[in-house]
């Protein structure tokens, strides 16, 4: 038959939450977990979430009501919620619709839905950073003079 000729792209084991921070709950305080959470309050603090070169994996679920203000280590993250900080996935970071980002994202796969939004830069693993000078798309203008 058949084959499918897209390549297969990373997958997320939603099973690998172990921890929740619920929506009435604010942490100030750096965490570290080793499987994954899941957050839907506040965290004022650092966060690290597993390991890939420590063979753990380590997942963060940010929802579209949880607010991060620091900077984080996973090698998972599925984020809809607002972060202000640095992030540093080591593998499959996904942003939803409602995911506000403030500050430097590093990944390896990156998916983005349409409404996420981010303000900072984006580095993918093993390339070097773009200069801000090669971010700028400049388009012709057709100029038209009214007579």
């Amino acid at each position: 038959m058949f084959e499918n000729s897209k390549t297969k792209r990373p997958a997320i084991e939603l099973s690998k939450l172990s921890s929740l921070i619920a929506e009435d709950i604010e942490i100030i305080g750096d965490l570290s977990f080793t499987n994954g959470i899941r957050i839907d309050g506040r965290v004022n603090g650092n966060i690290a979430v597993g390991s890939a070169e420590e063979g753990r994996g380590g997942l963060l679920v940010v929802s579209e009501k949880g607010h991060i203000e620091g900077s984080i280590r996973c090698v998972d993250a599925v984020i809809n919620g607002t972060i202000v900080g640095d992030l540093h996935v080591e593998n499959f970071l996904e942003l939803q619709a409602s995911a506000r980002v403030s500050g430097t994202i590093h990944y390896q796969f990156l998916q983005m839905d349409v409404g996420a939004a981010v303000h900072g830069r984006l580095i993918r693993a093993g390339q070097a950073p773009l200069a801000a000078s090669d971010n700028v798309v400049a388009f012709e203008v057709d100029k038209a003079v009214n007579a």
